[in-house]
């Protein structure tokens, strides 16, 4: 993707990161986990630069969407770097797994759709860090698992929880307590992911995606994705309750009083995020 993604691209502070790269082009954040020649593994030190570049781009209103992806051709990123467990205590483990949900967390509840770019390995922590945004777009070569079983531990940053949500709980339970690896046409197949393509076409693939979101309205998005996390972890009627009160603020935006004349008027809404 590196080689094709090109155009006037502006970048949030290069030399700020060590282990994640943050440009910008036309709307869209482009975040890379960039230790390729570890696969991307995650330590401390990206979770914390992932978490810094995420409250930057969530005040950063010329950013619609992010897009997180992977360095290299081989993996997105094949999880937690596992030398961080070597000597840990009950104490650090337990550390470490708060600070990976809080990163997870963050990316689900910020206001900004993200969608995971994945192009090879998906595994273990990055498989959760891929579970927390909102669309998963992966090449056909793709491979998606929670091995930490194989370790004799279990996923800490998010997998038990939200795994059952989106393929639901048997599926979770077989992904998870065999830790077996499922290919891309798998994992489309159970929902895990929403769309496979050609590596050929990756990169065109996934900007023609965000296109269609960084033309959206960004209030009502941001809604939406807000009413179908939290509605659909809540009762039904508590659920239709804050779908009807989003609504509601919403219909006095502007963006709304704009897509609504587009349409009276047939021509394509101009969103400005008011």
């Amino acid at each position: 993707m590196e080689e094709k993604l090109k155009g006037d691209f502006t970048s949030m502070s290069k030399k700020k990161y060590d282990t994640i790269t943050v440009e910008k082009k036309d709307g869209v954040a482009w975040v890379t986990l960039n230790i390729p020649q570890r696969l991307n593994a995650i330590t401390l030190k990206m979770i914390k630069e992932l978490a810094s570049a995420i409250d930057e781009l969530e005040e950063d209103k010329d950013v619609k969407c992010v897009v997180l992806k992977g360095a290299g051709d081989k993996a997105f990123s094949v999880g937690a770097d596992v030398t961080m467990f070597s000597s840990a205590t009950p104490t650090k483990t337990q550390t470490i797994a708060i600070k990976g949900q809080e990163l997870t967390r963050k990316i689900e509840l910020s206001s900004k759709p993200f969608i995971a770019a994945i192009n090879g390995y998906c595994l273990g922590g990055g498989l959760e860090m891929a579970l927390a945004c909102d669309f998963r777009i992966a090449t056909e070569n793709s491979e998606f698992g929670s091995p930490e079983i194989r370790l004799g531990i279990i996923p800490g940053w998010g997998a038990t929880q939200r795994l059952p949500r989106i393929v639901g709980l048997a599926k979770a339970k077989e992904l998870v307590m065999f830790g077996d690896r499922i290919s891309a046409e798998e994992a489309l197949k159970i929902g895990l992911i929403n769309k496979i393509v050609s590596r050929e076409k990756f990169e065109e693939e996934v900007e023609a995606f965000v296109k269609k979101l960084v033309e959206g309205p960004p209030i009502a998005l941001k809604y939406a994705k807000h009413v179908l996390n939290f509605g659909s972890q809540a009762s039904l009627e508590v659920g239709l309750k804050v779908e009807a009160e989003a609504l509601g603020l919403l219909a006095s935006t502007n963006d709304a009083v704009e897509g609504i004349s587009a349409f009276f008027e047939k021509r394509k809404p101009e969103f400005k995020g008011e």
